[in-house]
C-alpha cells in the first residue's frame, strides 16, 4: 500500500510540475500548436500576432460576445454559469439554442492545454489550468493567447489568419463590423458564416457591434490595456 501511495504521490508531483512549467513557458512563448489543431482534418492555417497587432475592436467584440465580466472575474463567472444553466433548461424544453457558460479564460485553458468535448475529468483539468493562467499570465496575456489559438474558420486559427481569410487584410485593422462578425462566429466557426451572415447570426453580429461601444464606455476591456 505504501508503495502504491508513493507512486501516486510521484505521479501527482510530476503532473503539477509539468503543467506549471508549461504555464510559465507559455507566458512568454507563442503557443506552437494545440490538440485541436492537430486533430483538425482540414489542416492548420495560423499566424501568431502580438496583441499590439490585433485591432482593439476585436478584443472589445469578443468580450461583448463571450465574456462581459472578463476584467472582473478570476477565471470563473458563477453568475454566467447559473444563467446558462437556466437558459439551457428552457432551451431543452422549447428546442432553443444551448449556450455555454465558459469564460474566455476557461476557453483559453481548454484550447491551449486540453481537447474539445465535455466530461467531468476534462472540466476538472480545465479548472486547474484556468486558475494557473489567471495567476501566472494575467488578463492581457490570456486575451492575446485566446485571439491566437481560437478557431476562426475551417482549418483556420487565430485573429490574423481569420482576418486574412475573410477580409483580405491584417487583424491590425478590423472595423467594428468585421470584428463583430468574427466574434459572432467564434463559438462555431465551421458552421457560422463570417462573410455573409444571415438571419439570427446577422442580428447577433449587429448586437455585438452595438455593445462594443458599451465595452469601451464602461471600461470592460480596460484590464487588457492598462
Amino acid at each position: 500500500m505504501f508503495t502504491i501511495l508513493r507512486l501516486i504521490a510521484k505521479a501527482l508531483g510530476a503532473f503539477i510540475a509539468l503543467t506549471l512549467a508549461l504555464v510559465i513557458l507559455y507566458k512568454f512563448v507563442p503557443i506552437p500548436v494545440t490538440a485541436t489543431m492537430l486533430m483538425d482534418e482540414n489542416g492548420i492555417t495560423k499566424d501568431w500576432e502580438s496583441l499590439d497587432n490585433i485591432d482593439r475592436n476585436l478584443v472589445s467584440a469578443v468580450i461583448a460576445a463571450e465574456d462581459s465580466r472578463f476584467c472582473e472575474h478570476y477565471g470563473f463567472d458563477a453568475e454566467a454559469i447559473e444563467q446558462a444553466l437556466r437558459e439551457n433548461m428552457e432551451a431543452r424544453e422549447t428546442g432553443g439554442r444551448i449556450r455555454g457558460g465558459s469564460t474566455i479564460s476557461q476557453q483559453t485553458a481548454k484550447n491551449v492545454f486540453l481537447w474539445q468535448g465535455g466530461g467531468f475529468f476534462r472540466k476538472g483539468l480545465e479548472a486547474w489550468f484556468t486558475f494557473w493562467i489567471e495567476t501566472v499570465w494575467g488578463k492581457r496575456r490570456i486575451m492575446e493567447v485566446y485571439l491566437n489559438v481560437a478557431e476562426t474558420g475551417i482549418g483556420t486559427y487565430g485573429a490574423e489568419a481569420g482576418a486574412q481569410r475573410y477580409f483580405g487584410h491584417s487583424a491590425t485593422r478590423l472595423s467594428a463590423d468585421e470584428a463583430s462578425r468574427m466574434a459572432a462566429a467564434l463559438p462555431s466557426p465551421k458552421k457560422r458564416s463570417v462573410k455573409n451572415p444571415g438571419g439570427w447570426l446577422a442580428r447577433h453580429g449587429n448586437s455585438i457591434e452595438r455593445r462594443i461601444g458599451i465595452v469601451r464606455r464602461d471600461g470592460l476591456d480596460a484590464c487588457v490595456y492598462n
